[in-house]
């Protein structure tokens, strides 16, 4: 990483940003261009994909560009960066957002902020965040862990557009991120009662992906800044 704390909060922000245009912006698209919601979730799933990919390789070498509170409380808690750096982290993610919903609305004419009326509190939807979330953290460290750490912009994006698919939740695996969807009544959206369980999810499958990184990679190499 390279810049001062302020340029590299800059980067979460506008990568977070970024990353949620993507997402809410596709989503969008996707659902004036066909009513069935099959195709939606493709096309949904495809701008994910290739945007992710490009937002990591972009920002990875300013701010590691975590885009994600969990990836940051878990670089944290391995590597132990200042305090004052997760806070920072944190602020610009959750931000940037919610900046980036508001955009993607304003793009495609929605009210510029809609809270979201898309339910997803049930039971097996927090299970699939629990194992997204899991599965994210446990490819980023294990990668980071094995020193194959330039594979993750391909890797990352190539498990969450999978994820997208083989989890009933479609995989937000990331706080910031439901915030920010939380700003949007549109194919995207959750609604607002549905956001604290599920970032409660998200912090249980950190922990659970940080638990299995210890099993299957116990030997950490040097420490480096992760990417998501």
């Amino acid at each position: 990483m390279t810049g001062s704390l302020r340029r590299r909060a800059a980067a979460e922000a506008l990568g977070t940003a970024a990353l949620v245009a993507v997402v809410v912006g596709s989503g969008i698209q996707a659902a004036k261009l066909s009513q069935d919601v099959g195709v939606q979730l493709l096309a949904n799933s495809l701008a994910t994909v290739f945007g992710l990919g490009v937002l990591i390789a972009l920002f990875g070498p300013i701010s590691g560009a975590h885009f994600n509170p969990v990836v940051t409380l878990i670089a944290w808690f391995t590597n132990r960066p200042p305090a004052t750096e997760v806070g920072a982290y944190i602020g610009a993610q959750t931000a940037g957002a919610i900046v980036g919903a508001v955009v993607a609305n304003a793009m495609f004419a929605e009210p510029l902020v809609t809270w979201s009326t898309h339910h997803r509190d049930a039971g097996n939807l927090l299970l699939g965040e629990v194992v997204a979330t899991a599965g994210l953290l446990a490819l980023i460290f294990g990668l980071l862990r094995s020193g194959r750490d330039h594979l993750i912009p391909t890797a990352v994006a190539a498990f969450i557009g999978s994820a997208y698919w083989f989890t009933s939740s479609t995989s937000f695996a990331n706080p910031a991120v439901t915030i920010g969807r939380a700003f949007t009544d549109t194919f995207a959206g959750i609604a607002p009662d549905s956001v604290v369980p599920f970032i409660a999810a998200q912090l249980l499958g950190g922990v659970l992906g940080l638990a299995v990184v210890a099993v299957i990679s116990p030997a950490s190499s040097p420490a480096k800044e992760p990417t998501s």
